[in-house]
C-alpha cells in the first residue's frame, strides 16, 4: 500500500535523529496483539511461562547469539508481553552466521518479532496469524541509575501484577526514570 499522508500519520515516539544502532543499552516493552494473554500467568507474584512462553523466551535469547553486537540484560516474559533490555555494543559489526549491516534497535525487535511470530504460529497451527501488537516502546538508558531502576522494576513485574486490572501492560518507565 502506497503511503498516504492523510491515512498513514503514526507519530513515532523515538528520539528524532538518534542512531538507534549505535551501542547503548535499550529498555523496550513488546506487547501481545489486543493485549491477549497468551504466554502463561502469574500466580503469588511469580510469573510461570506455558509452551508459547517458553518459545517466547527462546527467541528472546536467540537474538544475543544471532547477532554479535547484541547482549541482553534482565529481561522478563509476561503473560501479554515482554520487558527487557537490549545492549548493542562495539562487537562484531554483524550476524553470528554471516557479516551484515548492523541492524538498529527497530531491526533487531523486528528479527524477534519475526521469529517468534513464526515459531508461535507453527506451534499453535495458526500460520499468518498476528502475535505482538504493530509497534513497541522503547527507552535509551543514559546512565547506571536508570539502568538499575528498569532492572528493578523488570524483576518485580510479576509482584504488580493484577494489583490494578487497568494497568496489566506498562509498558512505560517506572516514575522515578519519567523524573529524571
Amino acid at each position: 500500500m502506497p503511503y498516504d499522508p492523510d491515512t498513514h500519520h503514526r507519530r513515532s515516539h523515538r528520539l528524532h535523529g538518534y542512531d538507534y544502532s549505535q551501542p547503548g543499552k535499550y529498555y523496550v516493552t513488546i506487547c501481545t496483539e489486543n493485549k491477549e494473554h497468551r504466554f502463561g500467568e502469574v500466580v503469588e507474584g511469580e510469573m510461570h511461562r506455558n509452551e508459547l512462553g517458553e518459545s517466547v523466551a527462546g527467541c528472546w535469547e536467540w537474538l544475543a547469539r544471532r547477532y554479535l553486537y547484541v547482549s541482553l540484560d534482565d529481561w522478563i516474559v509476561m503473560p501479554n508481553h515482554l520487558h527487557g533490555v537490549i545492549v548493542i555494543t562495539n562487537g562484531g559489526g554483524g550476524s553470528r552466521t554471516a557479516p551484515t549491516k548492523r541492524k538498529s534497535l527497530g531491526g533487531l525487535v523486528g528479527a524477534f518479532k519475526t521469529v517468534s511470530t513464526d515459531q508461535l504460529n507453527e506451534m499453535r497451527g495458526s500460520p499468518g496469524a498476528q502475535m505482538w501488537q504493530r509497534d513497541f516502546y522503547d527507552h535509551i538508558i543514559r546512565n547506571e541509575v536508570e539502568l538499575n531502576i528498569i532492572r528493578q522494576y523488570i524483576r518485580t513485574n510479576p509482584l504488580r501484577w493484577g494489583i490494578d486490572p487497568d494497568d496489566e501492560v506498562d509498558a512505560g518507565l517506572p516514575t522515578r526514570i519519567e523524573q529524571t
